[in-house]
């Protein structure tokens, strides 16, 4: 049976991307590059006929999924069906906060340790959200199995609404395509933060999901 063929792709750069800051569930805009970000993604997979279109709920990845399809030759869509399932890790009360800052408080132990990507190679993607949720004194960072939970459910709503060889856009956020990237596909990626803009691929079948590539920002490989 062929897979479900999901190109996935992460928001273009906000405000936040650029002044280097946590951002989680906090909305930004995009910036004048993340809107190019968008387009860029859209005009490298112009060729790709798209049967369903999805995004996070969050604005940039609704308006960088906007841009991508209006980019795109060979479907009619305009706009991605929102899925909250797929939003960027919530760091709760550490979101606006400068990630080196961030990182201080959440791994102060840890040798070697200024940025989340290291963090990320260090702890891993469920180590680090784990970090983040014990730190948070509100309680609201979201810990590794929240965040599966819903991750999981996201990709068997796919594989309900989706038939065996459909195209589908999906757009997300850095660290949760990284978390996917690196559970389903090779470790290392959990410290490869995807570019703005990048394009990484998944097959999903009714029991797997394979990373087919990561991390791809001019052409599709293959």
């Amino acid at each position: 049976m062929q897979p479900i063929n999901i190109y996935l792709v992460r928001h273009g750069q906000t405000y936040f991307n650029l002044y280097k800051r946590m951002q989680g569930w906090s909305d930004m805009p995009l910036t004048e590059k993340g809107i190019a970000d968008g387009h860029r993604a859209g005009r490298v997979l112009k060729d790709v006929s798209f049967d369903a279109a999805y995004s996070s709920d969050l604005t940039r990845a609704v308006n960088t999924a906007k841009y991508i399809l209006s980019e795109n030759q060979a479907s009619a869509l305009t706009e991605p069906t929102p899925m909250p399932e797929f939003r960027e890790v919530s760091f709760g009360s550490f979101e606006g906060l400068t990630g080196e800052f961030a990182v201080s408080m959440v791994a102060a132990k840890l040798e070697n340790v200024e940025s989340f990507t290291e963090l990320m190679a260090s702890e891993g993607a469920d180590g680090t959200m784990e970090a983040f949720k014990a730190g948070d004194p509100y309680g609201h960072a979201e810990g590794a199995q929240e965040f599966w939970d819903r991750i999981n459910t996201g990709l068997d709503i796919l594989r309900d609404r989706q038939e065996p060889g459909d195209n589908v856009l999906l757009v997300s956020h850095g660290a949760t395509i990284r978390s996917i990237a690196g559970r389903f596909g090779l470790k290392a990626y959990e410290g490869q933060a995807p570019a703005n803009g990048a394009i990484t691929k998944l097959e999903l079948t009714e029991d797997t999901v394979k990373v087919v590539f990561y991390n791809e920002t001019d052409n599709l490989p293959g």
